[in-house]
């Protein structure tokens, strides 16, 4: 099989990146990862070299390329059936499908007010309704997972659906956007993962500096 290789932008930013990243690293999938900073006033033009969109993520394997962070996810998932990035009870798997797949295509108030930023000093901030209407929505999905699961993580143990999650993480951490005490303790078991401190550490080190995703 040939290697994959997973394409991102900066660690400290791109949570597009961190979706597939987290998933492809905390199910033990065999990967390398290449970053391609966009501190470039008008993108990185290397980005345009290896992806379609022009934008990352991307992965390769061989001749094939595959864009969209979700995308990667079930490639990832056909690769390695036994992986466990997805959970393994029908219901379940459904559900977890559709909580990212509401990820993907939603909540964009919150995505736009509060970009992810991993070095940022956590600090409130006064955010507009449809942000606040996000947050509340998320804070439900995560409790009603959790509920039915039994936790730790929202599907028992780790799955795609908490790594398309995890940059919210990040935000709901930086932002300081709830004190529900069910949530943080969700957040604080994601920031432990072993793969969750691999990508931070590695976002820490990084210099480069976005004044537009600096919020």
């Amino acid at each position: 099989m040939s290697d994959l290789v997973l394409y991102v932008g900066n660690k400290n930013y791109s949570s597009w990146s961190f979706r597939p990243w987290i998933a492809l690293e905390a199910a033990g999938v065999p990967f390398k990862d290449r970053v391609i900073p966009f501190d470039f006033a008008a993108g990185n033009p290397e980005i345009r070299k290896v992806s379609p969109t022009g934008k990352v993520p991307v992965l390769h394997h061989g001749d094939a390329k595959v864009w969209e962070s979700l995308a990667i996810i079930e490639y990832a998932a056909e690769l390695f059936p036994d992986a466990g990035l997805w959970p393994q009870d029908r219901a379940a798997r459904a559900e977890a499908r559709a909580i990212s797949m509401e990820m993907l295509s939603g909540f964009r108030a919150l995505r736009n007010a509060c970009p992810m930023n991993i070095r940022r000093k956590p600090g409130r901030i006064d955010v507009p309704a449809d942000v606040a209407d996000d947050v509340a929505r998320i804070e439900t999905l995560w409790k009603d997972a959790l509920a039915r699961s039994g936790g730790p993580f929202l599907f028992g143990v780790f799955c795609a659906a908490d790594a398309m999650y995890a940059p919210v993480v990040n935000r709901f951490e930086a932002y300081c956007l709830t004190d529900d005490e069910t949530v943080l303790a969700y957040m604080a078991r994601m920031k432990a993962h072993p793969a969750w401190q691999k990508w931070q550490a590695a976002a820490l080190a990084e210099p480069w500096i976005v004044a537009e995703d600096e919020a």
